[in-house]
C-alpha cells in the first residue's frame, strides 16, 4: 500500500480552475523572482486606497451614507460655555514661595525710568579759543581739535607770523570748525578776489552757515564791515618761501634778506653725490614733522652740542644768524639741484664757501631762535620738487 494518499479525482469542471490557479501561481512566483513583487504590491496598495476613496465620495453624495452631524461655530451661535477655573483656595498653593517686591516700599513695584539719551553730535559753527600750554605744537593741537595742522597756522597766520615755530605758552589761538583758513575783512574788499586768494569757489564762502551771508547774495556786490572774520572751509595759503629761498652758488648775497649769515661771493667747489645721510645719530622726529602747509622740513630731536652732520658733500652757502625765527642756520649748496639747511644750531663750525663733504659735522644741536627745545630743523630742497619731506629721500 503506498503511504501517500492517492490525489483525489478531477471532475471535469473542476479542471480548469486548477489550471487558472496554477497559472496565476507562476506568474507570481516568476514576478517574485525579478525582483517586482514589493513594487508591485505597493502600487496595488494605493490604487486601492484611491478607489476607496473615490467610491465613499461617491455614496455620500449620491446618498447612500449618512455623515454625521457635527456642531460648527457659526456667527449667531451660541458659544460653548468655558469650563470654569477653580477658585484659587482650592488649589493646593502649599508650595509656591511667598512674594517679595523687588523694589518700592509697601509691597510696591515701581517702573525705572531711564533719563539718559544718546545724542548725535552737530557740526560746529563758531570759533573757539585755545590757549597754548607748554609742550604745545600746531600738530599737537591740531590733532586735539581733528584738524590739519595747516588749519591751525591759516587760522592765525598774523599771531604765528606764517611760522609754526613761533608757537609759545600763553599764546591765544583761533580754533576754525573745519578745515581751511581765517580772514580778516578789509575796508573795499572783494568777495570773488578773497576766494581766489585762497584757492575756493566763492561759493564756498557764501554757502558756509557760519559766515555772515545770504546764499543769494551777489558775490560781486557783497558788503561787511572792516575787521569781520569769514571762514574760508578748504582755503590753503601758500607756505612763505622767502623765509628759506633758494640761494645759488653763484649769487650767495641774494640771501642777505635772512640776516648776517648771508655769504658774499663763493667759489665753485665739490658736486654732490646725489645720496644723503641723517644728519644726526638719532632718528627721533621731535615736536614737527613733514607737513607741505605749514613746516616743510623735519626736527629732529636731542640735546644742546650733539653733532649735527653734513647729510651730502657740497659748499656752504648760508652760515650765521637768521633773523625769521631759525636762529644760526648753515645752509649748503650740493651742486646737483640739491640744497640742505639746517636751523636752531647752538654752534657752527662751517664758514661761507667752505667745501663740506659728507659725514662731517658743521655744527651742534640747540635752540636758538623760536624754540620749544634742542633740535635740528632739516629742510632738503630740489630744483625739481621744491621742498621735500627728508624721510622720503635719506637712508
Amino acid at each position: 500500500m503506498s503511504e501517500f494518499p492517492s490525489e483525489p479525482d478531477v471532475t471535469p469542471e473542476a479542471a480548469p480552475r486548477r489550471e487558472r490557479r496554477r497559472s496565476v501561481a507562476d506568474v507570481w512566483a516568476e514576478l517574485n523572482r525579478q525582483g517586482l513583487r514589493d513594487t508591485i504590491t505597493r502600487y496595488a496598495s494605493h490604487a486601492a486606497l484611491l478607489l476607496v476613496i473615490v467610491v465613499g465620495a461617491w455614496a455620500a453624495r449620491s446618498g447612500l451614507i449618512a455623515l454625521p452631524e457635527t456642531p460648527l461655530l457659526t456667527q449667531g451661535a451660541e458659544a460653548v460655555e468655558p469650563t470654569p477655573t477653580p477658585p484659587l483656595s482650592a488649589l493646593d498653593v502649599t508650595d509656591l514661595p511667598a512674594f517679595k517686591p523687588a523694589s518700592g516700599a509697601g509691597g510696591v513695584v515701581f517702573r525705572t525710568t531711564e533719563l539718559h539719551t544718546v545724542m548725535p553730535d552737530r557740526p560746529r559753527l563758531e570759533i573757539v579759543k585755545y590757549a597754548v600750554q607748554a609742550g604745545d605744537t600746531l600738530f599737537g593741537i591740531a590733532d586735539k581739535f581733528s584738524l590739519k595742522p595747516a588749519t591751525i597756522l591759516w587760522g592765525n597766520w598774523d599771531a604765528l607770523a606764517g611760522d609754526p615755530h613761533t608757537l609759545s605758552p600763553g599764546q591765544e589761538l583761533n580754533i576754525l570748525p573745519v578745515d581751511g583758513a581765517l580772514h580778516t575783512w578789509s575796508e573795499g574788499e572783494n568777495l570773488e578776489r578773497v576766494a581766489t586768494f585762497y584757492g575756493v569757489d566763492v561759493s564756498e564762502i557764501l554757502e558756509w552757515p557760519g559766515n555772515p551771508f545770504d546764499p543769494a547774495e551777489d558775490p560781486a556786490n557783497a558788503k561787511l564791515a572792516a575787521g569781520t572774520t569769514l571762514v574760508i572751509p578748504e582755503g590753503k595759503r601758500e607756505t612763505p618761501t622767502w623765509k628759506t629761498p633758494r640761494i645759488p652758488r653763484s649769487n650767495p648775497a641774494s640771501a642777505k634778506i635772512l640776516g648776517a649769515g648771508a655769504c658774499g661771493q663763493v667759489v665753485d667747489g665739490p658736486i654732490g653725490t646725489g645720496s644723503f645721510v641723517w644728519p644726526t645719530a638719532s632718528r627721533w622726529i621731535s615736536g614737527y614733522t613733514y607737513d607741505p602747509g605749514t613746516h616743510p622740513a623735519i626736527d629732529l630731536g636731542g640735546s644742546v652740542g650733539t653733532p649735527i652732520i653734513v647729510s651730502d658733500t657740497g659748499v656752504v652757502v648760508y652760515s650765521g644768524w637768521n633773523d625769521w625765527g631759525y636762529g644760526y642756520v648753515v645752509v649748503i649748496d650740493h651742486g646737483n639741484g640739491w640744497q640742505t639747511l639746517y636751523a636752531h644750531l647752538s654752534s657752527i663750525n662751517v664758514g661761507c664757501g667752505q667745501a663740506v663733504f659728507q659725514g662731517g659735522v658743521l655744527g651742534g644741536m640747540g635752540c636758538t631762535g623760536n624754540c620749544s627745545g634742542p633740535h635740528v630743523h632739516f629742510e632738503m630742497m630740489s630744483d625739481a620738487y621744491g621742498k621735500v619731506n627728508p624721510v622720503s629721500f635719506l637712508p
